[in-house]
């Protein structure tokens, strides 16, 4: 358990990492650039190769990889309280499952980019309304019923995933893949990257905001509502801001397992179950984690590419399993 008067220095030490973890992303690639040269193609960019590197491929790529692994984590820690279940993760509510129908749809048709966002993002918002609609009915909300019916929904949409990977063309699925996977790399440019920001921001400050309330909530319905926590409003809140946060991740890199699930428990086994810390500190290991997974994906095998999904899952089940067995 880490005590209270040590939360600060955990804080910057979190931002250190998060600092370091976007510095290395800038260094490391198919081509290795030394830390002076970075430095200076970030002060004084000019026209030379190394600051194309920098300023229109690395920058924007890291970026995107924080700020996805950032919201990925928030989502998670959300819906872990809202659900009360450890095993809850942002993909639980069947809002990728969604998505992967409208991106997987629009990749069957041979449709661009630009479509390809957009359906997915018709998709996941189809499965949040979906969601929400059968759980929310007449003032009440039962968040049994809306596990339930996020896991009837993303059991449809593996079934539908499933049909479209089975009637693409050959050439196609590789892609397909590797939306499913998680890929950094099809980040959007500065408008979408400026979204997941802006999403990254809000839903931080939203959710630091009412993070006492979450540590009431975390204890029970019922100790919530006799210790005078607005439970209703609260639980459509949360459900929402989780939401937001999936939705604005998937758009900017697709599908990325294990970082919802695990960076949560990450924390919560450092001894920090208070959401006031528990919250920031998950955004920014969020968004390290997968900067320097993504930065393993396209450096391990470079000039090929791994799917980030993957290293996710390889660098964080193990690290997860470390310290259940170091805990107590």
């Amino acid at each position: 358990m880490i005590s209270s008067k040590h939360l600060l220095p955990s804080f910057f030490l979190f931002l250190l990492v998060a600092v370091s973890s976007l510095f290395a992303g800038l260094l490391f690639g198919s081509v290795n650039i030394p830390p002076y040269q970075v430095a200076t193609a970030l002060l004084s960019p000019g026209d030379d190769a190394i600051s194309q590197i920098v300023w229109q491929l690395r920058l924007p790529r890291v970026l995107a990889a924080f700020a996805s692994g950032g919201l990925l984590a928030l989502a998670g820690a959300l819906l872990q309280v809202l659900l009360r279940n450890p095993l809850a993760d942002p993909y639980i509510l069947g809002v990728s499952g969604g998505a992967a129908v409208g991106a997987l749809t629009a990749m069957l048709f041979g449709w661009g980019l630009a479509l390809v966002n957009l359906t997915s993002m018709i998709g996941a918002l189809a499965a949040i309304s979906i969601v929400f609609g059968l759980t929310f009915r007449n003032g009440d909300w039962n968040v049994y019923r809306l596990l339930l019916t996020g896991v009837v929904l993303s059991a449809g949409c593996a079934a539908l995933t499933t049909l479209i990977l089975t009637l693409a063309p050959a050439s196609d699925v590789k892609g397909m893949l590797f939306w499913m996977m998680g890929d950094v790399s099809r980040a959007v440019g500065a408008e979408g990257l400026l979204s997941a920001w802006l999403a990254l921001i809000i839903v931080t400050a939203t959710s630091i905001l009412f993070s006492g309330s979450l540590n009431v909530l975390s204890l029970g319905q019922m100790k919530a509502k006799a210790l005078g926590v607005a439970v209703l409003p609260l639980q459509v809140s949360i459900y929402f801001c989780a939401a937001l946060a999936t939705v604005a991740s998937l758009m900017m890199a697709g599908a990325i397992g294990f970082v919802g699930l695990i960076i949560p428990h990450v924390i919560r086994l450092l001894g920090i179950n208070d959401h006031r810390w528990l919250l920031p500190l998950a955004m920014l290991l969020g968004g390290s984690f997968l900067t320097l997974a993504d930065t393993l994906a396209r450096t391990l095998w470079a000039p090929q590419q791994l799917p980030v999904g993957v290293l996710t899952a390889l660098l964080g089940v193990p690290l997860l399993l470390l310290l259940l067995s170091r805990k107590r």
